[in-house]
């Protein structure tokens, strides 16, 4: 299967600038992921496609200041950029200029903040090992950007609006995008549907954004993110799916998670490394409908929603979906994949 098996065109202009205003008014295109069929609505509407007994799972985790400014001992600035954290003081990260951050490098941040290049890693970034005077999540918070996809150029006034309102675990370089939707308010009405509310933890990372290079899909490598499941969640979901209840992820996020942890048709408990890669081929274990962002051309992403539904389905659905001029990607609308005639 090649990359370019899942492309598609999208004018400059649709990449959404800015969050939407509230939350919940942003757009939300809803598709039966068997027949394509469409319909169009605004995303408060979703709780008129739950049912009671319906298991939304979140993931909870909170967008980290990740980038960090500093300056080599020759005084050059240089970028590093968190990734994922190894323990108290080594980090991977992604770090620019890459030719000019070798092993051995120092660079500062303050006089509170350095950091050594350790080693290197199998996917272009390096390991870094931190020294700090202080507590590190705090020195960060005053020295790191939350880091924004670079396709968004235009600045972000109020940093909670790249973190969804019920994120609680630290972790992550870029925000599970598809929770942004949820105010709380919509949240409430969801509950009093009869709906239940499932949280997992996935810290994203370079897995979840890193480009496909190579030409065929089955030769692209993810790099691994760290998921915790507790067990309170992973009774819930399996007591949903053995009463045949739906269990609907939101975003591609939770659903690695549920299917990392559930490779086996049973969510389990506990915390572990995944690099799954979901593409057409694959079937689902745990995750049975979907909410969603639009996702860019040729990324593992869009061949994950595919995967849930057809990729012919969802390439003619972005493709109405530029049509009717939607929003794209981080800032921009949602989708709904479900069965609309179950």
């Amino acid at each position: 299967m090649l990359v370019t098996d899942f492309d598609y065109e999208l004018p400059q202009e649709l990449i959404a600038q800015h969050p939407m205003e509230p939350r919940d008014h942003s757009r939300l295109l809803v598709v039966d992921k068997k027949t394509g069929e469409i319909e169009h609505k605004h995303f408060y509407d979703l709780v008129n496609y739950l049912k009671p007994g319906d298991v939304l799972v979140f993931n909870d985790t909170r967008v980290i200041p990740a980038r960090l400014h500093g300056t080599k001992d020759t005084g050059a600035h240089v970028e590093v950029f968190l990734l994922t954290r190894r323990d108290a003081t080594d980090w991977e990260v992604l770090v620019r200029p890459g030719k000019k951050l070798q092993v051995g490098v120092k660079i500062n941040f303050s006089d509170e903040l350095s950091c050594e290049v350790i080693e290197h890693t199998d996917f272009g970034g390096r390991v870094v090992r931190f020294k700090y005077d202080g507590i590190f999540e705090e020195i960060l918070d005053r020295l790191g950007e939350t880091p924004l996809p670079p396709y968004i150029t235009a600045p972000l006034e109020d940093k909670e609006r790249y973190q969804t309102v019920y994120n609680r675990e630290r972790g992550s370089a870029a925000a599970p995008t598809a929770g942004l939707h949820f105010t709380k308010e919509l949240l409430q009405k969801i509950k009093e549907i009869g709906c239940e509310e499932v949280f997992v933890t996935l810290h994203v990372g370079l897995g979840t954004f890193r480009p496909v290079s190579e030409a065929k899909i089955e030769d692209h490598k993810m790099h691994k993110e760290f998921y915790t499941v507790s067990q309170e969640a992973a009774d819930a979901v399996n007591k949903a799916k053995a009463e045949g209840r739906r269990i609907i992820a939101v975003g591609t996020t939770a659903v690695r998670t549920l299917e990392a942890a559930g490779a086996d048709g049973q969510l389990h408990a506990g915390s572990s490394w995944t690099n799954i890669f979901i593409y057409p081929g694959y079937k689902f274990r745990l995750v049975d409908d979907l909410v969603t962002n639009f996702h860019l051309p040729q990324s593992t992403l869009l061949m994950l929603v595919s995967t849930l539904s057809t990729r012919e389905i969802m390439l003619q659905t972005y493709k109405k979906a530029v049509e009717e001029k939607y929003r794209f990607f981080s800032f921009g609308d949602a989708m709904f994949i479900t069965d609309l005639n179950k």
